[in-house]
């Protein structure tokens, strides 16, 4: 890795660590569409939303070792966004004492990351998606090369994406998508082969903003 990306890599994972120590609400802003349409839908539904979580699992920065966004590639047969770039997460179980447990718990069932692996540094605002959930993402810290075993059932890879790439909003294009037969304004990310984009690159973007609009 050159000088100059080993720089890059060290001072996104800086700013965000220096984000979180600052900010130890346990109630965050929500995290809003990018089509104010889908907000407003969200705001009259008339039934209660599933409460889920994710992780955002980062990688710390080591010399030499750029830090990275661990995300998954949804299985195919998934009923629920099938083939989509995501978080690992899922729904919340009665046992689940809280957000981060279900975090945590979905992680370690999706890509067999333990969760003593993870060190939690905090939390961003709920977003309610038209999918019926309300999901609460995590964010957390773990090693660099920790092997990932990805359950067939959910995941059809796991791949890295670059934190400095993910936490710069300039990274991001606005797009369009046809839902319930109207247009809607979403945001993506093109990284390598894969497209990152509606709810994942809107909570990524929501991250990289508040650290962004924090360092003005």
């Amino acid at each position: 890795m050159g000088n100059r990306e080993d720089s890059n890599s060290e001072q996104a994972f800086d700013d965000l660590l220096a984000y979180f120590s600052r900010n130890k609400n346990d109630s965050p802003d929500p995290i809003f569409h990018p089509d104010n349409s889908v907000n407003k839908m969200m705001d009259q539904r008339p039934t209660a939303l599933r409460k889920a979580s994710v992780l955002i699992p980062i990688t710390r920065h080591k010399p030499g070792r750029a830090s990275e966004i661990v995300l998954t590639v949804r299985s195919a047969n998934l009923k629920s966004h099938p083939g989509q770039i995501s978080l690992p997460g899922g729904s919340e179980d009665s046992a689940d004492s809280d957000v981060v447990a279900t975090a945590l718990r979905e992680s370690e069932e999706e890509i067999g990351l333990a969760q003593s692996n993870v060190e939690v540094i905090g939390r961003l605002g709920d977003m309610a998606l038209p999918s019926g959930f309300q999901i609460t993402p995590i964010v957390g810290l773990i090693e660099p090369g920790l092997e990932f075993v990805p359950c067939p059932i959910e995941v059809a890879e796991i791949f890295h994406a670059p934190l400095s790439l993910l936490m710069n909003p300039g990274s991001y294009n606005s797009t369009s998508m046809t839902y319930d037969n109207q247009s809607r304004k979403v945001l993506e990310l093109q990284f390598e082969r894969f497209r990152i984009w509606g709810a994942t690159a809107a909570i990524l973007y929501h991250l990289a903003q508040m650290i962004e609009e924090e360092k003005k």
